[in-house]
């Protein structure tokens, strides 16, 4: 018995030391403040990024690495070195998720602003061929949906060409597009223009040390906000049906 016992002891033994341990897979964000980490604890800064939420919804078998940066545009986190960054951090098989658009329309900052037709797709593709030759999935996003209702109570659009040209792109470099602004904009519509306040920075004077003068701000996200904004990706990414999917948890 103990003769038949030793060589599959010796066998386990000799894979524990030589088969190489599964590494984590690594999903890594790129994009603006909405999806970026804010500092301290949200008893005193209420503000937080959604990408800053998205690890609660995965297994320890995934590490995200959030790079994106407060007013950060495709332009600027490019020529600003941050995209070099994350370029040499990616290893074969992870995903990259990037959402800009937001201060890509700030067309009176010639640092930031890009034409949605040509510059910013330039961009993106960019981006994607990069990310691609990496060895890493590259997932193209568009920007959230903020609450600005007209005098209708009518949820209305702020991005202009920016969501529809990244939908383009996806489809035509054949890249995943995770739709955040149809997603957040029927969540934001759902919810209705009073009580959709709870999901950006609708902040009374005192109630938080970072904020001690109050303040209104609808782009934004509140700790609810980025909560339910990143279950919101994790749905869009189960329709999209990405491998990395298996890695939530409660599927």
């Amino acid at each position: 018995m103990i003769r038949r016992l030793f060589p599959l002891i010796f066998i386990g033994l000799f894979a524990a030391f030589v088969l190489p341990q599964k590494e984590q897979l690594t999903i890594h964000l790129v994009g603006d403040s909405t999806m970026a980490d804010k500092p301290d604890a949200p008893e005193v800064n209420p503000e937080r990024g959604w990408g800053q939420l998205l690890h609660t919804f995965f297994t320890d078998a995934v590490l995200i690495r959030n790079h994106a940066l407060n007013g950060r545009s495709s332009k600027s986190f490019r020529e600003e070195g941050h995209w070099d960054k994350v370029l040499d951090e990616l290893k074969f098989g992870d995903y990259v998720f990037i959402q800009f658009g937001h201060n890509d329309s700030k067309y009176k900052d010639p640092a930031r602003y890009t034409n949605p037709y040509s510059t910013y797709r330039s961009n993106l593709e960019h981006y994607v061929n990069e990310a691609r030759a990496a060895g890493a999935n590259p997932v193209l996003c568009s920007s959230i949906v903020r609450r600005k209702f007209n005098e209708h109570g009518v949820l209305v659009d702020t991005h202009d060409a920016y969501p529809f040209v990244v939908r383009l792109l996806a489809a035509d470099m054949e890249v995943p597009f995770l739709d955040m602004q149809l997603l957040t904009e029927n969540y934001i519509r759902e919810m209705g223009e009073e009580d959709s306040k709870e999901i950006y920075l609708h902040v009374e004077a005192g109630e938080f040390p970072r904020f001690p003068e109050g303040k209104t701000d609808n782009t934004h996200l509140s700790l609810k906000g980025a909560m339910a904004f990143a279950e919101l990706a994790t749905q869009g990414m189960r329709e999209l049906e990405l491998p990395i999917v298996q890695f939530l948890k409660d599927k």
